[in-house]
C-alpha cells in the first residue's frame, strides 16, 4: 500500500449521474495502491467558479470537466497547455503543487487512437471526415482528423443554422489546424443530412451528448447523415458510452459500418488525465475494464 498523502479528485458536468469515471479512476487508484478518492458532482453553469476556487484551494487536487464546461472552464485556470489551447475546450484541469490550475485536453488524443484501432491502423490519409456537433468533443475531434492526415473535415451542428456562425467557427478551426500544422480544411454546416455525402468520407464522429443518459434523444442528431451514401468503408465512433446502444450506432449497424461507442476513448482519456495528476502510468485495462461494467 502507497504511503501517499490521499487526495480528492472529480468529474464535474450536468448531467453526471451516468459517468463512469468515479469507478474507473478509482479501480486505477486501488490498482496501484493509492489511497485518493474520486467522485461525480453536478455542476450548474452558475457554479463553475465556485468549484474552480474549491480547486484552487485544494479542497480537490484534479478534475476532469465534461458538458457543459469543456470550454467554460477556460476562463477559470491559469493556464493552457497546448492541447487545450489548440482545441479551445479542456477536458482535465491540473492543480500545481503552488496552487495554479492548469487545463488540458486529452480527448484529442484518445479520440485519433480509437479511430486508428477501429481502422484497424488504415485511415486514408487525404479523406473526408465528418463530425456531428460544435462543443468541447467536437472541437477534439476535428483536431484529431487533422492530425490523423484527413484533408477535410464537415462539421454539423444545431448552432450552424446561419452562414455568419459557419464562417466565424470555420475561420476559427483554420487557425487551430494550422497551429497543429495541419492542411485540413473545415466546412461548416447546419445539423440535417445533405442530398449526399462526400465520396471520400472514411470516418464520422457522433460528438454530442444526444442519446446519453439524461441528455437529448439521439434521433435528429442520428438523422444528420445521409445514410445511404456513407461509403461502406467508413468507421464511426460515439462519444457517447452510457448507453452502449444509440440511435447514432443503431443507424450505423444498419449502414454496416464498423463503429464504436464512448467507452474506450473514455478510458484512453482517463487514463491521459491520471498520468497528469499522478506521474505515473496509468493502468488502461484496468480503467477499461471499469468503465465497461461501472464497479470498481
Amino acid at each position: 500500500m502507497s504511503d501517499a498523502r490521499p487526495l480528492r479528485f472529480a468529474v464535474i458536468g450536468s448531467p453526471i449521474a451516468h459517468s463512469r469515471s468515479p469507478a474507473m479512476h478509482l479501480a486505477a487508484f486501488a490498482a496501484l495502491g493509492l489511497p485518493h478518492g474520486y467522485e461525480a458532482i453536478r455542476v450548474a453553469p452558475w457554479e463553475l467558479g465556485h468549484r474552480m476556487d474549491e480547486l484552487r484551494r485544494g479542497v480537490f487536487a484534479g478534475f476532469n470537466v465534461t458538458i457543459p464546461h469543456k470550454t467554460a472552464v477556460l476562463d477559470h485556470v491559469d493556464e493552457l497547455h497546448v492541447s487545450a489551447r489548440g482545441a479551445g475546450a479542456a477536458n482535465t484541469i491540473v492543480r500545481t503543487p503552488e496552487g495554479s490550475l492548469v487545463a488540458h485536453n486529452t480527448d484529442t488524443p484518445a479520440l485519433a487512437k480509437e479511430l486508428r484501432v477501429l481502422a484497424g491502423g488504415r485511415l486514408p490519409f487525404g479523406a473526408t471526415g465528418l463530425v456531428l456537433g460544435t462543443g468541447g468533443a467536437a472541437r477534439a475531434a476535428v483536431l484529431a482528423l487533422g492530425g490523423l492526415g484527413f484533408r477535410r473535415v464537415i462539421l454539423r451542428g444545431r448552432s450552424l443554422s446561419h452562414e455568419r456562425e459557419r464562417a466565424a467557427l470555420a475561420e476559427d478551426f483554420a487557425a487551430r489546424l494550422d497551429a497543429i500544422e495541419s492542411r485540413a480544411t473545415v466546412a461548416c454546416e447546419p445539423l440535417e443530412a445533405p442530398a449526399a455525402e462526400d465520396k471520400s468520407l472514411a470516418a464520422i464522429v457522433q460528438a454530442t451528448s444526444a442519446g446519453m443518459e439524461g441528455a437529448d434523444p439521439g434521433e435528429a442528431v442520428a438523422g444528420a447523415v445521409s445514410w445511404t451514401t456513407v461509403p461502406p468503408s467508413a468507421v464511426a465512433l460515439d462519444v457517447v458510452y452510457a448507453p452502449t446502444d444509440t440511435p447514432f450506432l443503431r443507424a450505423c449497424a444498419a449502414r454496416g459500418l464498423r463503429a464504436e461507442h464512448g467507452l474506450g476513448m473514455l478510458a484512453r482519456q482517463g487514463a491521459l488525465a491520471f498520468e497528469l495528476w499522478t506521474g505515473l502510468e496509468a493502468p488502461f485495462e484496468r480503467m477499461l475494464e471499469a468503465a465497461r461494467t461501472g464497479r470498481v
